[in-house]
């Protein structure tokens, strides 16, 4: 199991919504003039929200307002997301239950017993009925939260408590536009090392470093390096131990954008909760960045036809973007692994740099649907070669990446750069009859070794959180595929 990232190590938002209803009733019948005026520690009015015509800023949130949230009345006048004073005191994932606080002054307290006060009875300030929340990593939702208030039960000490169903980013974002790339901060990953010898790296501005003495890494990159021995064939003498080494640097970046342009939604789509929402016109989710590797495969590894994947290190952050006034939590995953396959025969010394960069996700439109997004742009150099005996192996170094929004895995991605060496020869001996003398050996053949890369994966039937049609399997990305010579010779 992995470890959950301390709050401290997440990028928290910057700016969350408005409180749309004030005096509602939990009855969802029961609809007032109270319950469509915005409370009193608005931070902007409804017409300056309808009247914006500009596309919503993306940006990396800032530590500053990690308990924030946003919350819209879809369907009201008015009722578009904005900035609110509420915050996510807890959160029930199997009940789907939440305590709602809020902070602004003069605003009514809570019971001072603590006992619920009844149903229907919701406090000015606070949530009710037909609010969609949208909150940072909170106690008991690690991962955000996304969830429209169905009920509310009543007021404890903690907060209001309401009752939740799941909805989708549609009923936040309606019809505004949104399109940012942000870089996810390297200090906020939670690290699993699975190797004994696994050595972890950073570096962002300030002058802020953290790893090995003397490991240099680029500002906004993490970099792990891994040192290894692997099994070796059967028989194999001990100067052909085999062992991998080198590292991984990565600069990773999430991808997001949102067409909320109604005119252009062809398909109604159904939430999870059972409305039926037009959706959004377009979205992108993804993720891409620089990588830069450098890695080292000796001796004679106990390779078998399957591949075979050794995982070395898994890290695991929740960068929240702020999309306008809305905090959209993405949950992204690294797995570092090394994986080996072949016939266990040859014996290699080779290395290999690699740099370049990736791009993986899942893009919508209404004509096609979700569709694949795939791309990587790679320049390797051989740094040492080196192949003995007949037989082939291969070798990959490489990261599998998750990404998802408030806990649902939207799209994986798979990026393996690999060696993989052969040779091909074979052995004649000529012993003359009856000479007593010595056997006349000789031997011919060739070797290559080759630099590549795949990048494969799928796109997710959570995808639908967007408000899209719901995918009805796994879309695989496709493989992109890649192969150069770095050395071949005779022997």
């Amino acid at each position: 199991m992995r470890k959950r990232p301390s709050r401290a190590l997440v990028p928290a938002l910057a700016a969350s919504a408005l409180l749309l209803a004030a005096g509602c009733s939990a009855d969802p019948g029961q609809s007032s003039a109270a319950a469509r005026t915005p409370d009193a520690g608005a931070s902007a009015t409804a017409t300056e929200t309808a009247n914006s015509d500009q596309p919503l800023a993306v940006a990396a949130a800032p530590a500053a307002a990690a308990t924030s949230t946003a919350v819209a009345r879809p369907g009201t006048v008015g009722g578009k997301a904005r900035k609110t004073s509420l915050k996510v005191k807890s959160y029930d994932s199997h009940t789907r239950r939440a305590v709602i606080s809020t902070v602004s002054k003069g605003t009514s307290s809570p019971s001072p017993t603590g006992s619920p006060t009844p149903a229907g009875t919701a406090t000015p300030g606070r949530t009710a009925v037909g609010d969609v929340i949208a909150s940072a990593p909170a106690p008991g939702a690690p991962d955000g939260l996304l969830a429209k208030v169905t009920k509310v039960i009543g007021e404890t000490a903690d907060g209001t408590e309401v009752q939740t169903a799941p909805t989708t980013l549609d009923t936040l974002l309606g019809d505004d536009d949104a399109k940012g790339t942000v870089p996810v901060d390297p200090a906020s990953f939670d690290i699993e090392r699975l190797l004994p010898d696994v050595k972890v790296s950073w570096a962002k501005t300030g002058d802020i470093h953290s790893g090995p003495e003397g490991t240099k890494v680029p500002l906004g990159s993490l970099r792990v390096d891994v040192a290894t021995k692997v099994a070796t064939a059967e028989g194999t003498p001990a100067s052909a131990d085999a062992s991998v080494s080198g590292f991984v640097q990565v600069k990773p970046e999430v991808d997001f954008s949102y067409g909320g342009d109604a005119s252009t939604a062809s398909t109604a789509s159904t939430a999870s909760n059972g409305s039926t929402a037009s959706g959004p016109g377009a979205a992108y989710l993804g993720v891409s960045g620089d990588w830069t590797s450098q890695w080292a495969l000796k001796g004679r590894a106990g390779a078998t036809a399957k591949p075979v994947r050794l995982p070395f290190a898994k890290l695991h952050a929740d960068p929240v973007l702020q999309v306008g006034p809305v905090p959209v939590v993405v949950n992204l995953d690294l797995t570092c692994y090394f994986e080996i396959s072949g016939d266990g025969r040859v014996t290699v010394d080779v290395e290999q740099d690699l740099k370049g960069d990736f791009k993986a996700g899942g893009t919508f439109g209404t004509a096609a649907g979700w569709t694949p997004v795939n791309e990587s742009h790679m320049d390797s150099s051989p740094v040492r070669t080196s192949v003995t005996t007949a037989g082939s192996v291969k070798a990959a170094l490489g990261a599998q990446a998750t990404v998802g929004l408030y806990g649902a895995v939207g799209v994986t991605a798979d990026l393996a750069p690999y060696l993989r060496g052969e040779a091909a020869g074979t052995v004649t001996a000529t012993t003359p009859v009856g000479s007593g003398t010595k056997s006349d050996v000789a031997a011919s053949g060739s070797w290559a070794l080759y630099g590549g890369l795949d990048l494969s994966g799928t796109l997710q039937i959570q995808l639908a959180i967007f408000g899209t049609p719901v995918i009805q399997h796994a879309i695989p990305l496709g493989t992109l595929h890649r192969e150069w010579k770095l050395a071949d010779g005779k022997m």
